[in-house]
């Protein structure tokens, strides 16, 4: 893959992210600062490293699947791990301005 390839699929990555919300707080997990980083390889394997809202968020079992089951329906992904991390911890701060303006913070 070409790196402009690779690219491409990397904002499909994201737009599929954008779908995904927290049950909690009506803003999806990408607007809300709670992916750090998303890899994909040459091979087309996607790595998404994320966190949570709190280590004793409710959905820590589920969302993390909810997020490879999604990202590896898209057709050009053959494998793809979710690893979670508390490294940094999640504030507020993360969160982009339109999750802000969504939320009444701005």
């Amino acid at each position: 893959m070409t790196d402009q390839e690779l690219d491409n699929l990397g904002d499909k990555i994201v737009n599929v992210l954008k779908t995904i919300y927290d049950p909690e707080i009506p803003v999806d997990i990408y607007e809300l600062g709670l992916i750090y980083d998303v890899f994909v390889s040459e091979e087309n394997n996607a790595k998404i490293l994320m966190t949570l809202t709190s280590p004793n968020c409710p959905v820590a079992e589920t969302l993390p699947v909810d997020v490879e089951n999604k990202v590896k329906s898209l057709e050009e992904i053959n494998e793809c791990e979710v690893e979670i991390t508390f490294d940094p911890t999640w504030t507020q701060e993360m969160m982009s301005e339109e999750a802000k303006l969504e939320l009444g913070m701005l």
